[in-house]
């Protein structure tokens, strides 16, 4: 008679189990250098967006449908093929976590400009930034450069770690890969440019809602993990929802706060210059031991995350189990 109600909690255990270990394997090996499934998934995407694109939003919209349903649809298949194979299952949301993680690749490419940075070597800080993000390096200082660090490593924070891992306690396996296939999308497909501006609609809202929650546990846990938490807290309250991205903004404000510096600003993407409002605007500029202090901020985040998406995970299952035994 207990084997029925015991048996959705030992599955969200068995997950739970798969997640540690493939966040574990992104610490000690960061993102694989050859044969990254993220990549085989942008080259397919890529190939189907050649077949479907149209300027209009309907063609985006079936675009992502297919793209983001054809990687749920197998997750989900792959996941009760091994329902009762504990081992398989939990292998499986392994290797998912670790596919879908990006921290530590995050913070060596963070702590990479971090030491040109510190060496003088301006040309090296600029030719390695578009690995962060997409703004132009050409014209940008040391502190301006620190900066574009900083704000990467707090936003990728709440996209590559925290995100995924909500995604994942809400819906396992399946919750990982279909969240990080719409990341993806958004990073393909979703900027403004006139070939992408209807097309890329859909991926982009999508992406929005996607990274809503996480943004936000991204901030909560900053504040959390900061060495001055109420300046963190401050921050965010007051200036999270000035920057133009629904969910960037509270990630990068936390991370100003907890870091305690000034981010935000006049940017640069190619010809497109943006002013964004500035985030906390009484501390101090960023410096280049800044990108070491939001280095180590994102892992301690991305750890609380860890556990905190767990036992999320665990606890929802168990109490969905609770409400189906109620009604039977």
């Amino acid at each position: 008679m207990l084997r029925p109600a015991v048996r959705p909690l030992c599955r969200a255990t068995v997950f739970g189990a798969g997640a540690v270990a493939g966040f574990l394997a992104d610490a000690r090996f960061g993102d694989p250098r050859r044969g990254h499934p993220v990549a085989g998934f942008g080259s397919a995407a890529g190939r189907l967006e050649r077949r479907l694109w149209r300027d209009h939003r309907a063609a985006g919209a079936a675009f992502t449908a297919v793209a983001v349903g054809t990687v749920a649809a197998g997750a989900l298949a792959a996941d009760r093929l091994l329902a009762h194979r504990p081992l398989g299952r939990a292998a499986l949301a392994a290797a998912a976590t670790w596919t879908v993680l990006g921290g530590t690749s995050l913070t060596r490419e963070a702590r990479t400009i971090g030491r040109s940075l510190a060496a003088g070597d301006l040309t090296a800080a600029r030719e390695r930034l578009p690995h962060l993000c997409g703004r132009d390096p050409s014209a940008l200082d040391g502190p301006q450069l620190a900066r574009a660090v900083v704000e990467s490593v707090a936003e990728n924070t709440a996209d590559a770690v925290v995100n995924a891992l909500v995604w994942g306690g809400l819906a396992g396996t399946p919750g990982l890969l279909a969240f990080r296939a719409v990341n993806t999308l958004d990073a393909m497909v979703g900027h403004r440019s006139p070939r992408y501006a209807r097309f890329g609609w859909a991926s982009a809202r999508l992406d929005d809602v996607a990274g809503w929650p996480g943004a936000r546990l991204t901030a909560l846990l900053a504040v959390a993990a900061a060495p001055e938490p109420r300046t963190a807290w401050r921050v965010w309250r007051r200036d999270g929802s000035a920057h133009p991205s629904p969910n960037a903004g509270q990630a990068e404000s936390a991370f100003a706060g907890a870091v305690g510096v000034r981010l935000g600003g006049t940017l640069r993407y190619g010809e497109r210059v943006e002013h964004r409002p500035v985030l906390g605007r009484e501390l101090r500029p960023v410096g280049v031991d800044d990108i070491e202090r939001a280095c180590v901020l994102s892992r301690r985040v991305g750890a609380l995350a860890l556990g905190t998406t767990v036992a999320g995970h665990v606890l929802l299952r168990a109490a969905l189990d609770g409400m189906r035994r109620g009604r039977a």
